[in-house]
């Protein structure tokens, strides 16, 4: 399934609406008076020291886990943002520029997520001779005031942008933290009526800058999400829909226009079905989530977590997760679907070592199926897969409570 997704470039696919965005915010950075290099088509395939090292992220960070991230060896990898590229630029003597490309990443599945997205990263150097400049010791260079004015000019640059993208909102700027920025900040846009942060950003960590042989140079560093920009700006709802070929989605774009609102077309059912399993000691969520794209693909629209439960005397855990299964393009048949339920229920009990549960445990009374009254509603949990096409009703929790 990723494999596929390499090398769509959807950046570069004219009338589309990642390809809109980014360059519309190519275009205002090329209004600008410093000259900005533009990078579109970088090799996705990058090392470990260029993803992680050179930005000062360390050995344990999540992000580097293969259970977030995307490794074809040991050495390299999917990139998983572009500012693996930063350093290789700074080291080619560019010292203002913008790369723009796809990263990958596992995670969570709805409808806000996907395991390709594209972003853009951008740059700016500032002179040798800037006032209060130069090899500067980092907890000086910090609270400086040359650090402070590089921020200014970071947030005056992209308080612009704001203007283009989202022109009469208001904005507001915190603190944040990132390995390869210090200080770092956060934008966040009030778009009718909504909070939403739209980038990241912050003046360059002065050990980034000595690991490319420049600790006499200072300057700062953004990067933003193109499909969140896309997707609130063309009120797309599904994040798939990026990756759709179908000309009821690639028509109603169209270059240069931010308005367009997308209309949708697809108005086919979902399919719901449950799984639960226990889980073994050293499980990762993303990697079921993997699995069930791997079998499924796009099929997939969503994946949640419905219950929970450590047993107290054994201390094993289990979880019940709901799959919805729709496609924007066609109606879903109750065959193909079973089939790639049973496929991800066998595959996760070979590859991820779950237990699924299974008629002895039923007859332990410490483990049968319970359903539990609670404000007026009804909790449902089953320690055995019972797949269901929506929410149990009272027959299907009749029918789990006699142990069928």
């Amino acid at each position: 399934h990723i494999a596929e997704l390499v090398g769509r470039d959807l950046h570069l696919i004219e009338n589309h609406p990642i390809y809109i965005i980014r360059q519309k915010i190519q275009d205002y950075f090329e209004s600008l008076d410093t000259d900005y290099k533009i990078f579109n088509g970088e090799d996705p395939i990058v090392t470990k020291t260029q993803c992680f090292d050179d930005l000062l992220i360390p050995p344990d960070h999540p992000g580097r886990q293969p259970s977030d991230t995307y490794y074809i060896d040991d050495k390299t990898l999917l990139r998983t943002h572009t500012s693996a590229h930063q350093s290789e630029h700074l080291r080619q003597g560019y010292e203002a520029f913008l790369c723009t490309g796809d990263v990958y990443r596992r995670d969570e599945i709805d409808r806000s997520h996907f395991p390709a997205f594209h972003q853009m990263e951008g740059v700016k150097l500032f002179p040798k001779d800037m006032e209060g400049g130069g090899v500067v010791p980092r907890e000086e260079w910090v609270e400086s005031e040359a650090c402070k004015m590089i921020g200014e000019d970071l947030k005056q640059t992209l308080d612009g942008l704001v203007d283009v993208l989202f022109p009469g909102c208001e904005r507001k700027w915190s603190e944040d933290y990132f390995p390869f920025t210090e200080p770092s900040f956060e934008c966040e846009v009030l778009y009718e009526g909504e909070w939403l942060e739209i980038l990241g950003c912050g003046v360059i960590h002065t050990d980034v800058l000595k690991n490319v042989g420049m600790e006499d140079r200072h300057g700062w560093a953004f990067g933003l999400g193109l499909e969140r920009l896309a997707m609130v700006l063309f009120k797309i709802p599904d994040i798939r829909l990026f990756w759709s070929t179908d000309e009821r989605f690639t028509k109603q774009f169209k270059n240069g226009d931010t308005t367009t609102v997308f209309k949708p077309y697809s108005k086919y059912p979902p399919c719901y079905k449950d799984i639960a399993f226990w889980v073994p000691e050293n499980y990762e969520e993303n990697d079921f989530f993997e699995l069930a794209r791997g079998i499924a693909g796009d099929l997939v629209e969503q994946i949640e977590c419905i219950d929970e439960f450590t047993n107290p005397k054994t201390g094993k855990s289990s979880k019940c997760y709901r799959t919805t299964y729709r496609s924007m393009e066609r109606s879903l048949t109750d065959d193909e679907i079973n089939a790639l339920q049973n496929k991800l229920r066998d595959d996760a009990a070979e590859i991820l070592k779950v237990e699924v549960g299974n008629s002895q445990e039923l007859d332990n009374p410490q483990s049968r199926p319970m359903v539990v009254a609670a404000g007026g509603g009804v909790r449902w949990w089953c320690l055995v897969p019972i797949e269901l096409r929506g929410p149990p009703g009272a027959e299907e929790i009749e029918h789990a409570l006699t142990g069928g």
